[in-house]
């Protein structure tokens, strides 16, 4: 027996109202049928997989027959359709005439898009852009489009600029996902304030309600010693010293971008390389005199190089 249920698959067995047992997924069937008694829930669903398993353009075309898969990072989520180069199904060119009727009606279908649809196709540009200089995953990307959508949803763009809502939603993604980039670095590559940032970052974490962890500070370390070419042992030495720190608890409320460079700076005095904490201030974008503070307070705490 197949009953039929709503199309957005949450559905539950009608023979086991008192408890809940996992579903089953039948890609190959298209169904759902529940885990204890194999009652079939729904039916027909939607294969949204992209099936293309081959490495060249033919095999790409023989394969696809879905298209892409569906992105928060598309103005339209990639659904909408366009019209295509100035030839007909069978390859052949169109006559000059139908070319004319065909390039205004291209004019007339951009014209036609609302204006909400070409600010999302505006910011989603720009943030492809800064996930370029910035070298960020895609799934962190899609995250900075959702919490971007909800905030053009939640009517924030009023009195703020495209790009510093672009930035703060990507610099909030960051920090949900872990991935290690200051608001230096975003502000710098959204070309905004640091200011206008941390403002616009205040106000949406305020009004979509986010809890945003901090950063863990291993990852800078990672991040920072990788940029400098520094040594595996330095690298380890500086996490073992950072272990040690969080064992004595003296991390707590500190910078974690400094606490990581003062563990670096110290590990290379350990380990006989030479680097100055000026360099090691350009590169993490933390003053030398903070990185000097936080590695007096571990030295002063571990006793170390006494």
């Amino acid at each position: 027996m197949v009953e039929s249920y709503s199309k957005d698959y949450d559905v539950k067995c009608e023979l086991h109202k008192d408890k809940t047992y996992p579903t089953i997924t039948d890609s190959e069937r298209g169904e759902i049928v529940c885990g204890r008694c194999g009652l079939v829930l729904e039916q027909n669903i939607v294969d949204r997989s992209y099936e293309s398993n081959g490495y060249t353009q033919e095999d790409f075309m023989k394969l696809a027959r879905t298209g892409p898969a569906t992105s928060l990072t598309m103005h339209d989520k990639g659904l909408s359709t366009v019209i295509g180069t100035n030839k007909d199904s069978s390859g052949n060119t169109l006559s000059n005439k139908t070319k004319y009727e065909f390039n205004r009606l291209r004019t007339w279908d951009q014209r036609s898009k609302s204006r909400k649809t070409a600010t999302l196709s505006k910011a989603f540009t720009l943030l492809h852009g800064m996930k370029t200089k910035l070298g960020i995953p895609d799934n962190v990307v899609e995250n900075a489009a959702y919490i971007y959508r909800k905030a053009v949803g939640a009517k924030l763009t009023r009195g703020r600029t495209m790009a510093s809502l672009v930035s703060a939603s990507l610099y909030a993604a960051c920090r949900e996902n872990n991935t290690p980039r200051t608001l230096d670095d975003i502000a710098d590559a959204g070309n905004v304030e640091r200011r206008i940032l941390s403002r616009d970052l205040r106000t949406i974490i305020k009004k979509l309600g986010l809890n945003l962890n901090q950063y863990d500070t291993a990852s800078f370390i990672t991040k920072i010693s990788n940029n400098m070419n520094l040594k595996e042992k330095t690298k380890r030495d500086a996490f073992e010293i950072l272990e040690k720190c969080e064992k004595e608890q003296i991390t707590a409320g500190k910078h974690p971008v400094a606490q990581a460079a003062a563990s670096l700076y110290i590990s290379c005095i350990l380990n006989g390389e030479r680097i100055s904490q000026k360099k090691f201030s350009v590169e993490s974008g933390v003053s030398d005199v903070t990185i000097r503070n936080r590695a007096v307070l571990i030295k002063k705490t571990l006793k170390l190089l006494e």
